[in-house]
């Protein structure tokens, strides 16, 4: 069965066809959605939609882009004081259906403020500590940084699509975090990713989707959802010479293990 250990099903891009597509899922395979907030609003959102069906579950958190993007709640209720977001979105971390800290992490893509989102990241660190909650990691062009607070806090989680070498992959498994794999494994120009998925034990790999980006070949360019996370255990399973059957079985349980659920 497949395990969504990454979702954006709050997005407006599903607006109009989220309930239809939800309720289509568990037909072709899905047992398993981890729903992600990037800030207070769509944590709040990821929270009532994991209400609204038995296998999706919540994560919590600010992502570094919320940091400057116009349309979060980070800027229209917060204007930008993630400190006070924060608080705010702390008490979702009681609800039993909240199973994560995230999407948070590094960007240095955008024009985030780096000493911003470098104090943003270690707050939601040591928060996840506290409640002892697994986090959900975004790294984009910001291996050091991201690379030196894992080793500092040793978080539970998952390094969300995995983007580094075969040997960052081995190093981030040492220290305890599992590695998620998307739609870019497929991809033509993912050496570095089938590189990375082929030198990593099976116990450390999960699977996701960042719906509704990131649609595995031969969906590429298309919305994406997380009945396709298939194709993506297909090419894992070539990679592997192991069936598709058991990429799905492992991976989906290595994502239970982590999230208790």
């Amino acid at each position: 069965m497949i395990f969504d250990t990454h979702a954006h099903y709050t997005s407006r891009r599903f607006d109009g066809h989220r309930d239809a597509l939800l309720d289509s899922l568990p037909g072709q395979g899905v047992a398993g959605v981890v729903e992600c907030g990037v800030d207070l609003a769509t944590s709040r959102k990821a929270l009532s939609l994991s209400k609204t069906r038995p296998w999706i579950f919540a994560a919590a958190g600010i992502h570094p882009e919320s940091l400057i993007e116009e349309d979060t709640s980070t800027q229209t209720e917060f204007g930008g004081d993630w400190r006070a977001e924060l608080a705010a979105i702390e008490p979702l971390f009681e609800d039993a259906r909240v199973v994560a800290v995230g999407e948070i992490g590094l960007d240095h893509h955008w024009p985030v403020p780096a000493e911003a989102q470098l104090e943003l990241f270690e707050a939601q660190l040591c928060l996840a500590r506290e409640h002892k909650l697994p986090v959900l990691v975004h790294d984009r062009e910001a291996h050091a940084e991201t690379y030196a607070l894992i080793k500092k806090y040793r978080p539970k989680g998952i390094l969300h699509a995995f983007s580094g070498s075969a040997d960052d992959a081995l190093w981030i498994a040492q220290q305890g975090m599992l590695l998620g794999f998307g739609g870019a494994l497929t991809f033509k120009n993912a050496r570095r990713a089938v590189e990375a998925a082929a030198a990593l034990p099976m116990e450390c790999i999960v699977l996701e989707t960042d719906c509704p980006y990131m649609a595995p070949e031969p969906m590429r360019g298309k919305e994406c959802n997380s009945a396709m996370i298939r194709y993506t255990a297909e090419k894992l399973a070539q990679t592997r010479n192991i069936p598709v059957e058991e990429v799905l079985q492992i991976t989906e349980q290595n994502a239970r293990k982590l999230f208790g659920v």
